[in-house]
């Protein structure tokens, strides 16, 4: 009678989800359309109880001390407060002693690199369908961490967020898979031939930080945690002070699950901070820290690519997007479709638009020429026709995330001519909540102090250039050396848009074409868009391709005569 060996927890997690591993990394090599999780907060998707539940879940957290253990804490924090005017007032334990906790992250990684790359998979995912039973939760979180509406927490902070980490997750595990686990070496000779077997193991690189934004807390740092945790390496993760719920919750449950898998819950930790600590300098320039993900501004991303030199760092920060405008086949859709790209999130997205380029003499249209007044009116009426029911503004809007942005918002309409005025908005539901409409303003090619610098916030700047040729020069340059996440053009001329082209593969900026519908320069698709190119200052890699996980580990072999 043949004994079997039964599966492992983490084997038997693999088995369970490998169909939605299978087509993750299908559609990673065809870069179409796939999505392992529903986007519509719809009754009829998720179930008639669902966002009543996940709203009670997030209410439940408000004025109480989140249920969760960091190695080395001491007292807590309370630092969150909704751009929707209340503070949330939830303790978290707050990370003090930091030998504790690289001590208690590392304690656990043998077992977790024996795990091997089918064993970690399959709880990583096991962690992503957890988190997504908790998604109108999560939506919660995110709403008021981060100021955005509803619905788009739900969708970019709960399901595309998803998505992103499952995506991370496929290009790892095929990066991990692609040398076997062990081989028979045979060389031929004289008589019998040499005759080796050999062993190839995956191996963390060590400790991973995971540096949280304001803004899309858990769309910008779940690529990198899961990226980290599937390749073996346990993570520390620093949330943004003012967004750390979102990433409470995750880690809450990455802890249940490797708990139940088998394996130490340090393996992720959560590392809440008073603003004051700078948390995140101390963490990152630790030895024990071999990798790091951040999303934020110049000055600190700048500052730990040059200070953590003992980890590999990965950065998205601060850019100038662009639009090149030349011509179009229909004027009104064009508008439309800008208008709602400064709206979203009130242009609070790295990938909103900023600079827009348009000749002085105008551009040729379906109805002629279009002067850059004109075209400013023509913004400023889509912006009217979206934004001016104040009800359904909100939902587009969003909340503004902090003082810094207002401060841009005000300064802006001092630096040219203001086509369109930012106003208030009164939000219908949350009286406290600070939400305002986007600022078109008017700018000459000469007022390259104001327009090459990133105004992140409601913001945009159209830009009066001689003619489509200096647009295109002009966009080239200000990429090349200040960086960006999108860029789009506008033109009927195959000729321009091949210029346009061109230009954006020497800045290493990914471009949109002739967006007239459904889909939006700031929008990004997982599986198929890759977010940032790795090819400009904007950032120094991709959500999500092999460059970006391949680093997180390292095979290291072991041989013997057979």
């Amino acid at each position: 009678m043949t004994e079997t060996t039964a599966a492992s927890p983490a084997e038997s997690l693999f088995d369970r989800h490998r169909d939605r591993l299978e087509a993750a990394v299908a559609a990673c090599a065809s870069r179409e359309y796939y999505s392992a999780f529903d986007e519509s907060p719809s009754p009829r998707v998720y179930g008639e109880s669902a966002a009543a539940e996940g709203k009670a879940a997030f209410e439940a957290w408000l004025g109480g001390a989140f249920p969760l253990d960091t190695p080395g804490a001491e007292g807590t924090v309370a630092t969150e407060r909704s751009p929707y005017g209340f503070d949330l007032e939830v303790a978290y334990p707050r990370a003090v002693d930091i030998d504790a906790l690289m001590s208690a992250a590392r304690a656990g990684m043998r077992a977790w690199r024996d795990a091997g790359p089918d064993g970690r998979t399959g709880v990583c995912l096991e962690i992503l369908s957890q988190l997504h039973t908790r998604i109108f939760e999560l939506a919660g979180a995110v709403q008021h961490t981060s100021g955005q509406a509803f619905v788009m927490a739900f969708q970019a902070g709960g399901a595309h967020a998803l998505d992103r980490a499952v995506e991370a997750i496929a290009y790892a595990w095929t990066e991990m898979s692609r040398t076997p686990a062990t081989a028979l070496w045979e060389k031929p000779g004289r008589g019998e031939p040499l005759r080796m077997e050999k062993t190839f193991t995956v191996v963390p690189r060590g400790v991973a930080l995971v540096i949280g934004c304001n803004t899309f807390p858990t769309w910008n740092s779940w690529p990198g945690l899961f990226a980290s945790l599937v390749t073996g390496n346990a993570v520390v993760v620093k949330p943004h002070p003012a967004a750390v719920l979102p990433l409470a919750i995750t880690v809450q449950v990455c802890r249940e699950v490797l708990v139940a898998a088998g394996f130490d819950p340090d393996l992720v930790t959560l590392a809440a901070e008073d603003p004051d600590d700078h948390l995140a300098a101390t963490l990152a320039v630790r030895p024990e820290v071999r990798l790091v993900d951040f999303t934020g501004g110049n000055a600190f991303g700048d500052w730990l690519e040059a200070n953590a030199r003992q980890a590999v760092v990965f950065t998205e920060k601060a850019g100038v997007n662009t639009v090149v405008l030349d011509s179009t086949s229909d004027f009104a859709a064009m508008c439309q479709n800008l208008a709602f790209s400064f709206s979203l999130y009130s242009g609070q997205m790295c990938t909103a638009p900023q600079n827009v380029y348009v000749p002085a003499a105008g551009i040729a249209t379906e109805d002629g020429v279009r002067t850059p007044a004109e075209v400013g009116a023509g913004i400023g009426a889509a912006l009217d026709r979206l934004l001016g029911d104040d009800a359904r503004a909100v939902e587009l809007l969003g909340g503004i995330v902090n003082d810094d942005v207002l401060e841009r918002l005000d300064a802006a309409h001092r630096r040219g001519e203001v086509l369109v005025a930012s106003r208030t908005v009164t939000h219908p539901s949350y009286a406290e909540a600070t939400v305002r409409t986007p600022a078109l303003v008017r700018l000459t090619a000469a007022d390259a102090g104001v327009y090459e610098a990133e105004c992140f916030g409601p913001v945009a700047y159209l830009i009066e250039t001689a003619g489509t040729d200096e647009s295109v020069a002009l966009f080239r340059d200000t990429v090349q050396r200040h960086g960006a996440m999108t860029a789009a053009v506008y033109s009927t001329s195959e000729g321009v848009v091949g210029q346009v082209r061109e230009a954006a593969l020497d800045a290493g900026v990914a471009l949109s074409e002739n967006l007239l519908g459904g889909v939006f320069v700031n929008q990004s698709a997982a599986y198929s868009d890759f977010h940032g190119t790795g090819a400009n200052p904007a950032a120094n890699s991709s959500y999500t391709d092999g460059a970006y996980v391949a680093p997180r580990f390292r095979v290291v072999q072991s041989r013997r005569h057979v």
